[in-house]
């Protein structure tokens, strides 16, 4: 069973610049290391400011773990750091998923 997580990240759009560098990171290394399936981070294009996620996970066990690797932590300083207004996911049972 896999587990969808799809959310978002809301920042003040002029700190979008220093946010990228950070975003990068976290994104390369959970890709190269946290067992996702997918990983997908884009900037909405019609609210400045919003950073939309989209995740698949193997199970819940690899999801958990990547909410506490080492590259999250650093991740969650810089965004507080960076002005993080809102935050907001919501866990999937991709048990059901079908392509569509």
């Amino acid at each position: 069973m896999s587990v969808i997580v799809v959310g978002y990240l809301r920042f003040p759009p002029e700190n979008l610049p220093s946010v990228r560098p950070h975003l990068k990171a976290l994104v390369e290394a959970t890709q190269a290391r946290d067992g996702c399936i997918s990983y997908d981070v884009a900037e909405d294009l019609f609210v400045p400011g919003l950073i939309r996620f989209s995740e698949e996970w193997p199970d819940e066990a690899n999801l958990m773990a990547h909410l506490k690797a080492a590259h999250i932590e650093p991740w969650r300083q810089a965004a507080r750091s960076l002005g993080l207004i809102e935050r907001k996911f919501t866990a999937y049972d991709g048990a059901n998923a079908r392509q569509v």
